[in-house]
């Protein structure tokens, strides 16, 4: 048998650990000297203190990992719920990160108020285009539930034009409108890429005309989209300034972007506005 301090450095927790463990009934030693009440294990106890460890780091309570290794849950039960604790946890880290990125370019955008003019706001007529296009829907326009909606749609995009020889004629091209049917935040996603005209819709991929839009306050972004809060800033300074309203979500066509570098992507943002 082991010592406790022996026993803790093979199962590779504390000492203070196997003592809280052995007052709660969790794991009891496997004998304890009635003299000097110094308690000893067994190495066949290693695999409970195991059990235990593994779902206490899946978020459980002691007292719910008590009731789980009594029932003598088995190893295929076990790896199961640390599969699924494992998906959750890359579920949260994506969140977090995400939700980091978000913070870090707020912060940008408070950090560069006052440095982009409106000078740089160009008022244009966009004139038709033909897109194909794959859509999903985000729970909100803030760019933490956009990035991980939008990302994926054009590799997907790209993969079922090549497959029905459908050969893109100009720059992605996004635009967004509120979800039908939808009474909160929810938006339609479209992500679309520019054909020539003579270009028809594939059993998989939708070609769309957009219209032409009369009058559009324009702004050339540069850098990852993750800062575009910032040119759109510029554009409802300027749009306020000059009387306007704006007319439903801007359009985001991405002039040069690669997804290796997002930091050199040039996008322009075309936001419809008209006067009273």
């Amino acid at each position: 048998m082991f010592t406790i301090g022996d026993f803790a450095r093979l199962g590779r927790v504390s000492v203070r650990m196997l003592r809280h463990y052995d007052s709660i009934g969790l794991l009891r030693p496997a004998s304890v000297d009635p003299h000097t009440g110094y308690r000893f294990y067994r190495a066949d106890q290693l695999r409970r203190l195991n059990r235990v460890i593994a779902l206490k780091e899946l978020g459980l309570t002691l007292e719910q990992v008590r009731a789980i290794v009594d029932d003598a849950v088995d190893v295929a039960e076990l790896r199961g719920m640390l599969r699924l604790r494992r998906s959750q946890l890359a579920e949260q880290l994506a969140a977090d990160t995400a939700r980091l990125t978000a913070v870090e370019a707020r912060l940008r955008l408070i950090e560069s108020e006052g440095r982009m003019t409106t000078q740089e706001v160009v008022l244009k007529e966009i004139v038709p285009v033909r897109v194909a296009e794959l859509t999903a829907v985000a729970p909100s326009y803030q760019g933490e539930d956009i990035g991980p909606v939008i990302q994926p749609l054009y590799p997907e995009l790209f993969r079922r034009l090549a497959g029905a020889g459908i050969t893109p004629a100009g720059p992605g091209i996004a635009w967004y409108e509120p979800a039908p049917g939808d009474d909160g935040d929810a938006v339609v996603v479209h992500a679309g890429v520019t054909v020539g005209f003579g270009a028809e819709a594939a059993s998989d991929v939708a070609v769309v005309d957009l219209p032409a839009v009369r009058t559009a306050a324009t702004i050339i972004h540069h850098g990852p989209m993750d800062d575009v809060e910032q040119s759109m800033q510029v554009l409802a300074r300027w749009i306020e300034e000059n009387g306007y309203r704006t007319d439903g979500f801007a359009r985001e066509v991405y002039l040069d972007y690669c997804p290796d570098a997002p930091e050199k992507g040039v996008t322009e943002l075309q936001l419809a506005v008209y006067r009273d």
